[in-house]
């Protein structure tokens, strides 16, 4: 899987936001949680550098452990949808896909969708871009793939990360040891650049 996106791919499908245009700012997302132990060193790290991140939630995590999310935004970060059971948008139909999206919807409260996988048919993102924002991201850490090492995982972040840069991370169990290594690393990176880490939705307007 590539780390960085071709521009013909941005340009086929506008909806998808890849990255933003900012001269100060890096935008650090975290998938798939919350999840217990893992959630909290994040916020730990993230409170650290203050830095402010955006973290897209499944909604059966959030159902589960919703005094978890609630420290998500306690603490100032944002979140996002990231659907209810991690459903994948290839071989679904578009009224099944977008009914697993809204359900999520009632646990996750945001305008902010990222697909699972990033897989999304041209019929899901054209039902979903009416009413959510669908953030995918130029900069993938890898950090689920227990292929690679730690050290690995951040060499994939430190070689892309620019200003503006969308970076996914991974708030899993799977990911966990790779993350657990990259991301302070990751943060000291950005702070020695002169850069910030915002939330994704302090850019609009």
């Amino acid at each position: 899987m590539k780390i960085t996106v071709p521009k013909f791919i941005k340009r086929m499908v506008p909806e998808l936001i890849w990255g933003l245009e900012d001269d100060e700012r890096v935008f650090l997302t975290f998938d798939d949680g919350p999840t217990p132990g893992i959630t909290e060193y994040i916020l730990q790290q993230l409170d650290k550098y203050n830095a402010k991140a955006t973290f897209f939630c499944l909604g059966k995590n959030v159902e589960m452990y919703p005094d978890l999310y609630e420290r998500i935004i306690a603490a100032g970060h944002k979140v996002g949808n990231h659907s209810y059971s991690h459903i994948k948008g290839w071989g679904r139909s578009e009224e099944e896909y977008v009914e697993d999206v809204d359900f999520a919807n009632q646990f996750v409260h945001s305008d902010l969708y990222r697909p699972p996988y990033g897989r999304i048919t041209g019929a899901q993102v054209k039902a979903l871009a009416p009413r959510y924002r669908l953030i995918m991201w130029d900069v993938l850490s890898q950090d689920y793939n227990r292929n690679i090492s730690p050290q690995s995982c951040l060499n994939k972040v430190l070689r892309h990360v620019k200003a503006g840069s969308v970076v996914v991370f991974h708030d899993s169990v799977k990911a966990y040891k790779n993350m657990h290594y990259a991301l302070p690393r990751t943060l000291k990176y950005i702070q020695e650049q002169g850069l910030r880490c915002s939330t994704i939705e302090l850019w609009k307007g």
